[in-house]
């Protein structure tokens, strides 16, 4: 009786190692399929330069950070340069006051292609803040 036992015990024991080997190997396999969208690359981009201003604008002691919320107006202007407008949220410490801003922010590619009309187009890569709005106050 205690052989049956041993050997269901270790039958148990050799089937819940295998499913463990299984799930990790799969769960490794996941960050393969992973993709990017066009919003999570601009947010990369201009991440630092929110950043600062949204700690100029409320104060390096900030207590929470931050949250993207998404991609309000994309505009391509002349000189091969983008204006992107986003909405961000800054969570406060009282649960119901949240505050809402839009940054309009100007995106410089660099012009290093031979294909782009240098007269237009001298700059190099940079980003810069054009307008940041409280939408509530």
């Amino acid at each position: 009786m205690v052989k049956r036992y041993l050997v269901l015990l270790g039958f148990l024991f050799i089937v819940f190692t295998l499913t463990q080997v299984v799930v990790k190997s799969e769960t490794n396999s996941v960050e393969e399929g992973m993709y990017v969208t066009t919003e999570d690359i601009i947010l990369d981009i201009v991440f630092p330069v929110i950043d600062k201003r949204v700690i100029k604008e409320y104060g390096q002691n900030t207590l929470f950070y931050w949250e993207w919320k998404g991609i309000v107006d994309i505009a391509y202007n002349d000189n091969h340069s983008y204006d992107v407008t986003v909405k961000i949220e800054i969570p406060s410490k009282k649960l119901d006051d949240a505050k809402e801003d839009l940054v309009k922010v100007r995106i410089f590619p660099s012009c290093d292609s031979g294909k782009i009309n240098k007269q237009k187009c001298n700059h190099e890569f940079k980003i810069e803040i054009l307008d940041y709005k409280h939408l509530s106050q």
